[in-house]
């Protein structure tokens, strides 16, 4: 299975990433994430901000996933994925994948702004440190329309997030291993 995170920067994804993973693991479910900030740092550092360049990272992510996927273990892409095609094509090229769209309100992910980009963002057309490809801000982000789950981080706790989302993940796991047993 393929879980897809996808929302805006600093809604939560890494952080809800990484607390279902715990809790999955000590249920006994093998869980792997693949967060777009660390491979674009370590494997992908060709890759910049452009559409075409933001398509093909997340068609590297989805290959990846499907890697571990294939092997029984539940994998979570934590990206940004801002366009309504790119999510469809990973739904679409991979078998059980799952999309999640982690949502909070734009003024509260400005107020937090854990890595400055959104005050990046806002600076001044020719300003040397202006960020100009912010999903969001000054790019697009198109919110999914049926996701399979849909959680907003500014109105509920982590602890609650973590709960509603690893049950999901718990009940179709189970689901698809019954169906593999029965084949």
């Amino acid at each position: 299975m393929i879980i897809l995170l996808c929302g805006l920067s600093g809604s939560g994804k890494t952080t809800l990433a990484n607390s279902v993973k715990n809790g999955l693991t000590g249920a006994g479910i093998l869980t792997e994430i693949i967060d777009a900030d660390e491979y674009r740092q370590k494997l992908f550092t060709d890759l910049k901000y452009s559409k075409a360049d933001r398509f093909e990272n997340v068609r590297r992510l989805g290959f990846i996933a499907n890697k571990f996927s294939t092997h029984g273990i539940v994998t979570i892409i934590s990206a940004i994925m801002p366009y309504e095609d790119m999510r469809r094509e990973l739904i679409e090229t991979y078998d059980e994948v799952k999309l999640v769209h982690i949502d909070c309100s734009l003024q509260t992910l400005m107020d937090r702004d854990t890595k400055g980009l959104y005050q990046r963002a806002l600076l001044p057309e020719g300003h040397p440190q202006r960020l100009c490809n912010l999903s969001g801000i000054n790019d697009p982000f198109q919110p999914p329309h049926l996701p399979d789950v849909y959680i907003n981080t500014q109105a509920t706790g982590i602890a609650e997030c973590t709960a509603q989302l690893s049950a999901y993940i718990q009940y179709h796991h189970h689901s698809s291993r019954k169906r593999s047993v029965a084949c």
